[in-house]
């Protein structure tokens, strides 16, 4: 009993001095993190085996409604003061976190609990899902909604978010494909860094920040047939060419959490990958923050058949540099195993050192309290100037991808107007998948934006058509379409709103088809035999192929899923408030059976010939052409740009030279408008086969009618770098091809050499 109380009162001294957590120079952050680890060692010597392997336990918190919040199921209490609880997901909440860190306030050494939960494109104040967002070609926005997120779930007692997800992701039926910044792995390497600042902020102790998760560790976009959860098999290059980067992005951003993938790569489960967690992570890239598994991962290796056992499977994903089980509930049990050496000290040890070093860089060991006030909670969670810069974000997320005749922008004073389609009436798909606390109540509707937009005097009609639903039976009713029809022939003008509910995408929502679901594309065809003008805004997690009458609408709007200010965003671009700039990030497919297609493919030994498309015996589709419907970084304004005058300052350059690429960008149209001019490079000939062209960088620029500018790009030897056939980073002498354009197959063209 004595022995107990000496403990106590050594661990209460020992965090009963305040921490000072603002370092601002490389050196001070040194000193810094030198008495952090200090502290940790300090703590580590009192605590017991049970109270360590507690530390790597998060569970969830019992929560079952987002509307009436977050509860703490009353079995975690005992579990909290026995000190097994290290982190609770699935919990918000000012009053409810409290609770839960007084219990945590209550165990023998008194460590803070770690709270987490999935905010991945804002937290009340609902954003643009990712992969729509980073539409806009604009890192500043990103890192902007981010950092609203992180302000609001830190008011609500939030430390930690499970985002960004940076997986590459090129095959849009996977549902995942949403959560991320698309096909490209440049784009996707200064999304993750934005991402990361957004979330962490400047100083990760300050009450308003919240640490960020790099997910999934790794190639889990890579997954078989587009199907969540599968197998990845890929090459050891593809899997440090395509989908490392961002990762490391993430870590030179500062990223403090990763997460495991459930997949396994060349045979070998992520969640016990050493290869991944220890000889990449940490001892390439010297990553010192925890990895977190996914959601029951270490147990579903049982399902891979690498053991069946869950000590075993414990001993192997601990081993391998894994520091927290997210709810496989199978560290907690592992005592018997260190205890009986099967698991080292040191080993164990080092990851409780890193939870710990987390708790302390959040300020949680000098305030456990520090992320629970009120009044924060109340002032700042949907804020009306979260909602404005909302709707900025969700605007410039919008990609016109068709707009023949100019049919857009529409006229306020259009006398009628049809408004087809039950997502147009649908708050809930506004917030799209992962919306965590959003409420479909907060959410704008298309129908409410439109009819808020145009003038006193015009007469919107609205009619459902049909209802998009995961219910075959409800998908397939055709019973509204005379109602429809009805409408579009009274009308001036129809807004036909088609795509996916929100249900139809995210994690465990994978399509084998890219096609508009249920019978709108039947509904569709009914109202383009009206003869009436219509506009087709799509509301979508994933790229839509488009085919038959969808093809002969004269304008086409991607708006994707937009969040709580939806409907006044796509109504500001669909009367003109605002001039479309938007680009995809993920090319879209004329049908899904042309997957795997991306912008920044391999060449083939028989490529098709631009004179001669049809050549039978070349690397082609029999029945459909071989190019997407729209490319990678197409996106279309209510303006035009003129493309002219691509220079190169010198023909040819040396390795630690650098050469200047210039562009005339002319706006030549009658409106304000901004364009993202894209540059590209080809490796014309190297010792390893490359892409036939991959983005190196872009620029956004807004010009008036009229207007010109030239835009430089500086190209360097980072720009013409390549792994080798030994994977180690090299640049070789050669040809080298420049293209610069609107996207990535509108491109105008220049050659360089790097010579010795």
């Amino acid at each position: 009993m004595k022995k107990t109380l000496v403990l106590f009162l050594m661990s209460a001294l020992l965090f009963s001095v305040g921490f000072a957590q603002n370092a601002k120079t490389p050196a001070e952050q040194i000193a810094n993190d030198k008495v952090i680890y200090q502290k940790i060692d300090s703590l580590l010597r009192i605590m017991t085996i049970e109270e360590k392997l507690g530390q790597l336990n998060q569970v969830n918190s019992g929560i079952s409604d987002h509307k009436k919040g977050a509860y703490l199921s009353p079995d975690l209490e005992p579990m909290i003061r026995e000190g097994k609880v290290g982190s609770i997901l699935n919990i918000y909440g000012v009053d409810v976190t409290r609770k839960a860190q007084e219990y945590a306030m209550q165990s023998r050494l008194k460590i803070p609990i770690l709270f987490g939960l999935d905010v991945i494109h804002g937290y009340r104040t609902t954003f643009p899902t990712p992969l729509a967002e980073s539409s806009s070609w604009d890192m500043a926005l990103l890192e902007e909604s981010a950092r609203i997120a992180a302000i609001e779930a830190s008011a609500a007692g939030v430390h930690w978010t499970f985002a960004p997800m940076v997986d590459v992701a090129r095959d849009p039926r996977w549902g995942r494909i949403i959560e991320g910044a698309g096909e490209d792995t440049y784009f996707g390497t200064l999304a993750a860094a934005a991402r990361v600042k957004g979330f962490q902020g400047e100083d990760l102790s300050l009450n308003n920040t919240i640490l960020a998760c790099a997910k999934h560790f790794a190639a889990y976009g890579g997954a078989e047939g587009g199907r969540d959860y599968n197998t990845v098999d890929i090459s050891e290059r593809t899997l440090h060419e395509t989908y490392l980067p961002p990762f490391k992005a993430a870590i030179d951003a500062g990223v403090l959490s990763f997460m495991a993938s459930f997949n396994e790569i060349a045979g070998m489960p992520s969640s016990v990958n050493r290869k991944l967690m220890t000889e990449i992570l940490r001892e390439k890239w010297g990553y010192k923050g925890f990895v977190v598994s996914d959601w029951g991962s270490i147990g579903e290796v049982r399902n891979h058949g690498i053991s069946k056992n869950d000590e075993t499977l414990g001993i192997l994903a601990l081993n391998a540099g894994l520091d927290m089980d997210m709810e496989s509930k199978i560290f907690i049990k592992l005592a018997g195993a260190v205890r009986s050496g099967k698991i080292k000290m040191e080993v164990l040890d080092e990851a409780v050192r890193r939870n710990l070093y987390i708790k302390f860089k959040l300020g949680l060991f000098d305030d456990p309290f520090r992320y629970c006030n009120n009044e924060r909670e109340k002032a700042l969670v949907l804020s009306p100037k979260h909602r404005e810069i909302a709707r900025k974000v969700a605007e410039r997320s919008i990609v016109l991808l068709k707009n023949e005749n100019n049919l857009l922008p529409l006229k306020r004073d259009t006398k009628r107007i049809a408004v087809i389609g039950s997502l147009a009436n649908a708050k809930r798909d506004m917030l799209g998948e992962w919306e965590v606390v959003g409420r479909p109540e907060d959410a704008i509707t298309i129908l409410d934006g439109i009819r808020a937009k145009v003038d006193s005097k015009t007469k919107v009609v609205y009619a459902e058509g049909c209802t998009v639903s995961r219910d075959e039976k409800v998908a397939l009713s055709d019973k509204g379409f005379n109602a429809a029809i009805q409408a579009a022939k009274n009308s001036d003008v129809v807004i036909a709103v088609m795509g996916e509910t929100a249900d139809m995408s995210g994690e465990a929502h994978s399509r084998s088809s890219l096609d508009l679901p249920g019978v709108q594309l039947e509904l569709l065809k009914k109202l383009v035999e009206t003869g009436k003008p219509i506009v087709l805004v799509l509301s979508n997690g994933r790229p839509i192929s488009l085919n038959g009458e969808a093809l002969k609408v004269p304008a086409v709007l991607e708006t994707w899923q937009l969040g709580v200010e939806a409907g006044n965003a796509i109504a500001n671009v669909l009367f003109g408030d605002y001039n479309p700039s938007g680009k995809l990030t993920v090319t879209v497919p004329r049908s899904a059976g042309q997957i795997p297609i991306f912008y920044n493919h391999k060449i083939s030994g028989r490529p098709i010939e631009p004179k001669n498309p049809t050549d039978r015996y070349k690397s082609r589709y029999i029945d459909i052409p071989s190019d997407p419907l729209y490319p990678f970084g197409y996106g279309l304004s209510y303006t035009t740009f003129a493309y002219r005058n691509l220079k190169l300052d010198k023909k040819s350059m040396k390795e630690n030279d650098t050469l200047k690429v210039s562009i005339e960008i002319e706006n030549t149209g009658k409106r304000n408008g901004e364009e993202i001019v894209q540059l590209y490079i080809n490796d014309f000939e190297a010792s390893v086969t490359r892409p036939v062209k991959e983005l190196k960088s872009f620029r956004k620029l807004t010009l008036s009618p009229g207007e010109k500018k030239i835009v430089d790009f500086m190209i360097t030897r980072k720009d013409l770098e390549f792994l080798s056939a030994s994977l180690t980073p090299i640049v070789e002498s050669g040809k080298f091809t420049v293209m610069v354009g609107r996207n990535s197959t509108d491109v105008l063209e220049e050659s360089f050499e790097l010579v010795p």
